[in-house]
């Protein structure tokens, strides 16, 4: 009986009985694992973040992240708080790894159709409202500035974005802001729709974007696009630079991801290297550590709550203000844009537009306007960064 007693004790399972929060947290966790899994909800991230959550909820398994005073050295850290608050304090806390990320996505991303289309990349730029508008009623109902920028980055529909934002600005809201950030771009296929049935009108629905240059063709052509591809991220990366310095991080790495691919052969071995190897291991990194974060301590109070709701709000105005800014467009312009383009201003690339592209297609299936949704599509990627640089530059 002595050992059996000893056996029991050596489990978690008196502490998880002793904290019920934690059956609640541990249930989260695998309801996010559902959504990766079965769902497949933006899998090779929200997968990583719920394992990581999973893990850091056992009681006595030492992975979860803790508050550790900047004077510890990270061998100590790792010696006396485990694996995961390492990786979390070297590799997270630093900044290091969204910079990383971006990279990688840079790599990833085709601005051809950007390019191609420019006078739709401004409507990238207007889906950035949700940020500006959530950061003021966050201020309004309690939030401190820094606090509120963080919570409104998440309309941005960028994780890497969101999480560097908030280890800036909020480092103690890390967790419930990328649990919101990257749970609600997993649910880009269900909120565009649910915004766009509330926003658009089946005439405006029906609005066919190749129709639409026939009538009105191009005056002008981009004659070398390859050699546009090349100089492209050189200028955007120099003016972000110059302009907003703190975004350069973000911008400036997926510049340079972006200009290695479309080099060509003479840079294939970084190319490869920036969207599959070092990609996949920051992207692992990222999510089990950032889900580590998410303990019944730091989860379950009602300021997390209100970055949930407020989350939401944020995504659904940057998806409604891209529509209106396309709705206000057409109002003065004889060639019409389809609203939906501007519901892909969001980060979310390139789960938007396809989410755009097949509720064109369901009222008209001649209408594939995917290349239009993801000039607006890639422009906000940017624009989200530059609006995280002037927050950083601003609070920071």
């Amino acid at each position: 009986m002595e050992l059996i007693g000893r056996l029991y004790e050596m489990t978690a399972i008196g502490d998880i009985i002793a904290s019920p929060e934690t059956l609640l947290m541990l249930a989260i966790s695998g309801f996010l694992l559902y959504l990766g899994i079965v769902k497949k909800y933006e899998p090779l991230l929200l997968v990583p973040i719920a394992f990581g959550m999973l893990l850091a909820n056992f009681p006595g398994g030492n992975m979860g992240v803790v508050k550790i005073g900047d004077d510890m050295e990270l061998l100590e850290i790792a010696r006396v708080h485990g694996i995961m608050n390492f990786i979390y304090y070297a590799l997270i806390k630093t900044g290091f790894l969204p910079p990383i990320i971006f990279m990688g996505v840079g790599a990833l991303t085709d601005f051809g159709p950007m390019l191609r289309n420019l006078r739709l990349a401004f409507f990238g730029a207007a889906a950035q409202i949700g940020i500006f508008t959530v950061l003021i009623s966050a201020v309004a109902i309690g939030f401190t500035m820094k606090e509120a920028a963080s919570l409104g980055i998440i309309g941005g529909a960028d994780g890497p974005t969101a999480i560097y934002t908030t280890i800036k600005l909020a480092p103690h809201l890390l967790g419930p802001i990328a649990i919101a950030a990257y749970s609600y771009m997993a649910l880009v296929p269900v909120i565009i729709p649910l915004v766009v049935r509330f926003t658009m009108t089946e005439k405006e629905l029906k609005i066919n974007m190749k129709k639409q240059d026939k009538l009105y063709p191009k005056k002008k052509q981009i004659k070398n696009l390859a050699a546009v591809k090349i100089i492209f991220p050189i200028v955007i990366g120099s003016l972000v630079g110059i302009l907003v310095p703190s975004a350069v991080p973000l911008v400036g790495m997926l510049m340079f991801g972006n200009l290695v691919k479309e080099i060509g052969s003479i840079t294939g071995r970084l190319y490869q290297a920036a969207s599959d190897t070092i990609m996949n291991a920051a992207t692992v990194f990222l999510g089990l550590s950032v889900g580590a974060t998410m303990t019944a301590y730091a989860f379950l109070n009602t300021q997390t709550i209100l970055i949930i709701v407020g989350g939401f709000i944020a995504f659904a105005i940057s998806i409604t203000g891209g529509i209106f800014a396309v709705k206000i467009y057409n109002m003065f312009a004889k060639k019409k844009i389809n609203p939906l383009i501007g519901a892909t201003g969001l980060s979310a690339v390139p789960m938007a537009s396809r989410v755009a592209n097949e509720i064109a297609i369901k009222h008209d299936p001649s209408n594939h306007l995917l290349q239009y949704a993801m000039a607006s599509n890639i422009s906000g990627v940017i624009g989200s960064a530059v609006a995280a640089g002037v927050l950083i530059s601003f609070l920071g």
